[in-house]
C-alpha cells in the first residue's frame, strides 16, 4: 500500500514519542511505500504563537528566554532518541542553526516593533521544521533510509493568505509528484513538516491551525495514496466527549460527510478542511492511536458500512452567543434577512446556525460569543438606518448541542426521541436548526443544561441506537 501518516504534537511529545512515531513508521515502511507527516513536539506551537505575538515588546532578555525554552524541548527528544553519540550530535548542530534563526527572526519583529503576517507564519513554522529532523533521524536509526523536508519543499503550493494560506491544487499535485514520488519508489520515508506549505513567491505560509491534517490529505491527493493514517492519542473518534458522556465508544466507521458534521462541531481528530482532498480522491481516512497501534480506530470513507447506529455521536460546542431579531415589521419585507446578514458579514461575524419563524418576525443566530456584542450593535445599526422598529436581542449564556449521523437520513422519529431526551431532564430547547441533508440535528439550550443534555442524549438516543 502507499500511505501518508500524520503523527500529532501530542503524540510526538509525549515520553519516547519520537521513538514511538519511528517504531511506527518503520514496522509499516517495511511493507508499504510510507510518508510522514509530522506537528510540532507537545505545546510548541503555542510557545511560538506566544513569543511572535509579544516579540514587539520584547527585549533581548525575553527573547533569549524563549529560545532557551525551546532549545531544552528539543534537545530534551533528541536526548530521549536511540541514536548514537555522533548523530546526536549532528541533530544538535542542525538544530542549533534553526534556533539562531528563529532568535534573530524574532528580534527583527523586537526592532521593527510590529509583527506582518510574513513573520507570524515565519515564526510559527520553526515547530515542525525541528521535530521533523529529529523524527527522521529516528526511523534511520531502524535501518531505513529518511530524510525530512517542509511541506514546500515537498511541493505544497499556496496563495499568499498568510496563516490560513489555500493551496494551489493543481501545481501541487504536480510539485508533490515530483518531490515524493521517486524517493517512494525506492522505499525512502520522507518525513514532511505538517501545517507549513510556500507561496508562489517562495515565502512560507502556514494552512491554518491543525494543519498538519490538512497536509497529510493534500500529499496522498497528490501521490495517490491507498489510506491515510492520522495518529493521535486517542483510540479514534468516540460517541461522545469523555469529559461530559459516561463511557463513549470508539465509532467503527464514518461517512465523510459525518466526520465533516463532527469536525465542525468541535471534534479534534481531523481538521476541518483536511477531509477535503481525501473526499474528493476517495482515499480513507483512518483516525488511529499511536499509544495502542494495533488497535482499528475510526474509518473515514464514502460509503462505510451502515452500523446500527442512527445517532451516531452527541456533540456540545460552547463560547457561542444567540442573536435573536425580532418585530412585526419584519413581517412581508422582502429582504430583511440579507440585510441582517450583510450587517453581520461587514462587522467580520460568522453565523453558525439560523432560525427562522414561519410568521417572519423573528430571526435567530448563534455566533461566537466573541463576536455576539459586535453583532449585536451591527444589526441594531443596520435596522435603525432602515427606520425599522425591531428587538435585538443578545444571549451569552447559551451553548449548542448536537446529534449527528447520516442514518438520521429519512428514519422516521429520530426528532422526537433527540427531544424527548433532553425534555425528560427538564432541559428547555431556545433555537432548532436541522439542514437539509438531515446529518445532524443541532439546538440551543441554557450553557449550564448542555452538559446535561448532552449525557441525557447520549444515554437515551445514542447509546440505543436511535431506536426505543
Amino acid at each position: 500500500m502507499k500511505l501518508v501518516m500524520k503523527f500529532g504534537g501530542s503524540l510526538v511529545g509525549s515520553k519516547g514519542g519520537v521513538k514511538r512515531v519511528a517504531d511506527i513508521v518503520a514496522s509499516r515502511a517495511r511493507r508499504n511505500s510510507v510518508v510522514a507527516v509530522v506537528s510540532a513536539i507537545g505545546d510548541v506551537t503555542d510557545i511560538l504563537l506566544d513569543a511572535a505575538e509579544n516579540a514587539s515588546n520584547w527585549d533581548a532578555a525575553e527573547i533569549a528566554k524563549a529560545v532557551h525554552r525551546l532549545t531544552k524541548i528539543h534537545l530534551l527528544a533528541i536526548l530521549e532518541s536511540s541514536l548514537d553519540p555522533k548523530q546526536r550530535g549532528h541533530l544538535t548542530k542542525e538544530l542549533d542553526g534553526m534556533l539562531t534563526n528563529l532568535g534573530t527572526t524574532l528580534t527583527g519583529v523586537s526592532i521593527l516593533g510590529e509583527l506582518s503576517p510574513r513573520s507570524r507564519d515565519m515564526i510559527v513554522s520553526f515547530g515542525e521544521r525541528m521535530a521533523a529532523p529529529i523524527v527522521a533521524a529516528e526511523i534511520r536509526a531502524r535501518g531505513l533510509k529518511s530524510w525530512s523536508a517542509t511541506g514546500g519543499a515537498a511541493g505544497i503550493v499556496t496563495d499568499a493568505s498568510f496563516g490560513e494560506a489555500s493551496p494551489d491544487v493543481a501545481a501541487t499535485r504536480r510539485a508533490v509528484r515530483k518531490a515524493l514520488q521517486g524517493p517512494l519508489s525506492r522505499r525512502e520515508v520522507p518525513v514532511v513538516t505538517g501545517f507549513i506549505a510556500r507561496s508562489k513567491a517562495g515565502d512560507v505560509t502556514t494552512l491554518g491551525r491543525g494543519g498538519s491534517d490538512y497536509t497529510a490529505t493534500i500529499i496522498a491527493d497528490a501521490i495517490g495514496a491507498d489510506e491515510v493514517w492520522i495518529w493521535t492519542d486517542v483510540d479514534g473518534i468516540l460517541t461522545g466527549d469523555p469529559r461530559i458522556v459516561k463511557k463513549p465508544k470508539v465509532i467503527a466507521q464514518l461517512s465523510y460527510a459525518e466526520a465533516e458534521e463532527l469536525a465542525f462541531f468541535g471534534a479534534k481528530n481531523m481538521h476541518p478542511l483536511a477531509l477535503g482532498p481525501a473526499r474528493l480522491a476517495g482515499i480513507p481516512v483512518r483516525i488511529l492511536n499511536g499509544f495502542k497501534p494495533s488497535g482499528r480506530g475510526t474509518l473515514i470513507a464514502e460509503n462505510p458500512k451502515r452500523s446500527d447506529g442512527v445517532v451516531k455521536c452527541v456533540a456540545v460546542v460552547k463560547n457561542v452567543g444567540l442573536l435573536t431579531v425580532a418585530g412585526e415589521s419584519l413581517q412581508g419585507k422582502p429582504g430583511i434577512a440579507a440585510k441582517v446578514f450583510a450587517a453581520l458579514g461587514a462587522a467580520k461575524v460568522n453565523v453558525l446556525m439560523i432560525s427562522q419563524s414561519v410568521s417572519e418576525a423573528s430571526i435567530s443566530m448563534v455566533v461566537r460569543r466573541r463576536t455576539l456584542g459586535a453583532a449585536k450593535s451591527a444589526v441594531a445599526s443596520r435596522l435603525a438606518e432602515e427606520r425599522m422598529s425591531a428587538t435585538v436581542e443578545a444571549d451569552p449564556h447559551v451553548a449548542v448541542v448536537a446529534a449527528v449521523g447520516a442514518g438520521m437520513r429519512g428514519t422516521r422519529g429520530v426528532a422526537s426521541k433527540v427531544f424527548g431526551a433532553v425534555a425528560s431532564r427538564g432541559i428547555n430547547v431556545k433555537m432548532i436548526a436541522q439542514g437539509s441533508s438531515e446529518l445532524n440535528i443541532s439546538f440551543v439550550v441554557d450553557e449550564r443544561k448542555a452538559d446535561a443534555a448532552a449525557r441525557a442524549l447520549h444515554e437515551l438516543v445514542v447509546a440505543k441506537g436511535g431506536r426505543n
